[in-house]
């Protein structure tokens, strides 16, 4: 008796491709820069050691915590045996009572007494991070929300007063850009607006919204650039000078 072989063909799936991820290098230097109506005016080239650093997501976790850990205010604090009132006495005799022995109503056995292994407020939290990790992981940072499309130039016009209504509208503007819609829904982190110099009046303008903050772009770190969606630079040429200052 003769037994038939039975051959299975192997069929093999098709696998769609990885979307290629978009390295430093192929980052284009050259970006528009716009006016307050959100009309494109010009464009600048953006310095390729602030804007061309690779990803390093282990600086940026470094960094991160680190300011976190600077700016944590260490308010809980308990007392021990011997900062609580009381316990200059002796409870009852050592012996005789049929009591268990107690040296002090101080002692964390007792109610009000101190507490062991509580919070401290001499606890230190502080870390240390030397300038040019601080200033690499700046680069990084920014680097990928240049690759992200979430960095907008804009030459903003010097106010004559603060005023919240031409903030506001200044926003609404800027959102018909493509790709910077959120400008003008986002409630929450909307944008960070980085000035190259101090200017009160626009500071007093963005005041009262809740979605942006203001700062001075010499003072921009990793966490307020991650903390928001959007980063408006403004007055361009003054503000990539002070962060080119500052990676070198």
């Amino acid at each position: 008796m003769t037994t038939k072989k039975t051959t299975t063909k192997k069929t093999t799936k098709k696998v769609a491709p990885k979307a290629k991820a978009v390295s430093a290098s192929e980052v284009s230097m050259k970006v528009p820069v716009y006016d307050a109506k959100g009309k494109e005016v010009r464009s600048i080239d953006l310095p390729e050691l602030v804007f061309g650093a690779s990803r390093n997501d282990g600086l940026v976790h470094q960094a991160v915590t680190t300011m976190e850990a600077n700016a944590r205010v260490n308010v809980a604090h308990t007392k021990d045996r011997s900062e609580v009132r009381g316990g200059g006495r002796k409870p009852w005799k050592q012996k005789g009572t049929g009591r268990a022995r107690h040296g002090s109503r101080r002692s964390p056995l007792w109610r009000g007494g101190g507490i062991t292994f509580g919070p401290r407020n001499e606890r230190v939290f502080s870390k240390d991070l030397n300038k040019k990790m601080r200033s690499k992981a700046l680069a990084v940072v920014l680097s990928q929300k240049l690759r992200d499309g979430e960095i907008l130039f804009v030459d903003f016009p010097a106010m004559e007063a603060p005023k919240t209504k031409d903030a506001k509208t200044w926003l609404t503007t800027l959102s018909k850009i493509d790709g910077y819609e959120a400008l003008g829904t986002r409630r929450n982190n909307a944008a960070f607006v980085a000035l190259g110099e101090n200017d009160m009046f626009v500071k007093k303008s963005f005041s009262n919204m809740g979605n942006v903050l203001v700062g001075e772009t010499r003072n921009i770190n990793p966490v307020e650039v991650l903390s928001f969606k959007y980063l408006v630079i403004v007055n361009p040429e003054a503000s990539l000078e002070s962060l080119e200052k500052r990676m070198k």
